[in-house]
């Protein structure tokens, strides 16, 4: 039951991070901040689920689908404003 609220909460998490990664140059010093790396490793031993292998396959599929999100989120309201307009 852990695993499945710390992947819950990582991919909420990585949502708003998401959505700055998307407005901002790849590989740049902000690219690289818009990654909660300390925050997901702090879920992982509150939670006490540990760092064992199948953890991984869902916390880093977590990741990428917040990622994902977020960017798509912004996207999203990115080509909205340009309809109102």
């Amino acid at each position: 039951m852990n695993l499945a609220i710390v992947t819950f909460a990582v991919t909420i998490l990585n949502i708003p991070f998401g959505y700055w990664r998307g407005n901002v140059r790849k590989f740049s010093p902000q690219w690289f901040l818009s990654v909660p790396i300390p925050i997901i490793i702090l879920l992982r031993i509150i939670s006490h689920v540990g760092f064992a292998f199948y953890t991984y396959v869902f916390l880093v599929g977590a990741f990428f689908t917040g990622q994902r999100v977020g960017s798509f989120i912004r996207k999203q309201r990115l080509s909205n404003n340009r309809k109102v307009e």
